[in-house]
C-alpha cells in the first residue's frame, strides 16, 4: 500500500488530506494564517453567511419586542423566510450541477448520478426524498430552535450581547461559531453511529451514499433535534440575535453546500467557490470513517481519518470488517 490516491473517484483533491494546520506539529504561523484566511476570505461560504445573517436581521427579523409573546404571524414569516433561503441554496445549487451540469463531471467527487428511483427513499426518489425531509422536518426545526431562543432572549431567559457592550467578542463570535460546530458535530455525529441510533434515525441521512445539495439536511426529524440543537450553547454563551441568525444559518445552509458532490464551483476556469470537502464524501461511502472536519482532528485522534490514500483505504476496509450491517 501507498500514498497513492484511491480509485473509484471522478475527482480526488490533493492526497493525503491534512487536518488543521493549529493541531501539526511543528507550529507554521504562516500555514495557520493562510487556513483562517482560506476559511474565510473573500468569496467563502462562512462570509456569505455572515451576509446573509445580517441581511436576515435587519429586514427580515421581528424585534425582540415582538417575540416576547408567541404569535403565529412572525412564527410563519420566519418559517416562510427559511423555506426560501433553503430552496435558493440547496435548490440553486442542485440547479447549476445537476440539473443545467454547468459545469459538468469537473470536480466533481462520485461519478454516478443521483439516484432517480429507489425503495430505501421515502418517496421512491433520492431528490423528492431529500426535499420532503429537508423542508418537512429541518427547516421546521431549525425555525423552532430560532423562535425558541428569540423569545428566550426577549424574556430573559437567554444572555444578550450587544455590539456596544463587548465590540470585539461580538466579531469573535462568528469566528468561534463554526469551530463549535466542528466540535460539537463530530461528537454527536459518533453518538448517531451507535447501533440503535443509526438504525432508527442516522439510516435516513445515510440513504445518500452519493450525495447532492438537498441530502445534507435529509434527515430523521430526532437527528434535526439533535444537529441543530447547538445553538442551545448560547442559553449560556451570549449572543446578539445576529449571531443566532448566522448560528443556524451556518449550520442549515453549508449542509446543503458541504453535500454538493463537488469540491468547488468553477468560474472561468478558477475555483471560486469552495463548497464540498472529499473528507465527508468518504463518510457517505466508507460510514466508518471521519465523523467530523478537518477543523478539529478528532478523527486523527480517535482512529477514525481516513486521508484519501490506498494506505488508509486499507486501514478503513480493516476496522470497517469488525462491523456488521446492523452496527453502523
Amino acid at each position: 500500500m501507498s500514498d497513492a490516491p484511491l480509485k473509484g473517484w471522478n475527482h480526488i483533491p490533493d492526497v493525503p488530506l491534512q487536518v488543521s494546520p493549529f493541531f501539526q506539529w511543528p507550529p507554521r504561523p504562516m500555514r495557520m494564517l493562510a487556513w483562517v484566511w482560506n476559511s474565510w476570505f473573500f468569496i467563502t461560504e462562512r462570509l456569505i453567511i455572515v451576509a446573509i445573517a445580517c441581511i436576515s436581521f435587519y429586514w427580515f427579523q421581528p424585534p425582540l419586542e415582538e417575540t416576547q409573546t408567541l404569535a403565529i404571524g412572525w412564527i410563519a414569516e420566519m418559517f416562510a423566510r427559511n423555506v426560501i433561503l433553503m430552496s435558493l441554496v440547496a435548490g440553486g445549487l442542485h440547479l447549476y450541477f445537476y440539473t443545467f451540469t454547468k459545469q459538468g463531471q469537473k470536480l466533481k467527487y462520485d461519478p454516478r448520478p443521483l439516484m432517480k428511483n429507489g425503495r430505501q427513499f421515502t418517496l421512491g426518489s433520492q431528490i423528492r426524498d431529500n426535499i420532503f425531509w429537508t423542508i418537512a422536518s429541518g427547516v421546521t426545526v431549525w425555525t423552532a430552535y430560532e423562535v425558541l431562543m428569540f423569545w428566550a432572549m426577549a424574556n430573559g431567559v437567554a444572555p444578550v450581547l450587544t455590539w456596544a457592550a463587548h465590540p470585539i467578542w461580538f466579531i469573535a463570535l462568528f469566528l468561534l461559531i463554526p469551530v463549535w460546530e466542528s466540535f460539537y458535530f463530530y461528537w454527536i455525529h459518533r453518538f448517531l453511529h451507535i447501533p440503535f441510533f443509526y438504525k432508527h434515525v442516522h439510516a435516513l441521512h445515510h440513504r445518500n451514499i452519493n450525495v447532492g445539495p438537498w441530502s445534507g439536511m435529509a434527515m430523521h426529524p430526532v437527528e434535526h433535534l439533535i444537529f441543530l440543537g447547538s445553538v442551545l450553547i448560547h442559553f449560556i454563551v451570549a449572543a446578539h440575535p445576529v449571531h443566532i441568525l448566522f448560528h443556524l444559518q451556518y449550520y442549515a445552509l453549508t449542509a446543503a453546500t458541504t453535500h454538493t458532490g463537488f469540491e468547488a464551483m468553477v468560474v472561468k476556469d478558477k475555483n471560486r467557490l469552495k463548497l464540498g470537502t472529499f473528507h465527508h464524501q468518504m463518510h457517505h461511502r466508507y460510514f466508518e470513517c471521519n465523523y467530523g472536519s478537518l477543523e478539529l482532528p478528532w478523527d486523527k485522534w480517535f482512529g477514525s481519518f481516513h486521508d484519501g490514500t490506498m494506505t488508509s483505504d486499507a486501514k478503513i476496509r480493516e476496522r470497517r470488517k469488525r462491523f456488521t450491517n446492523g452496527s453502523r
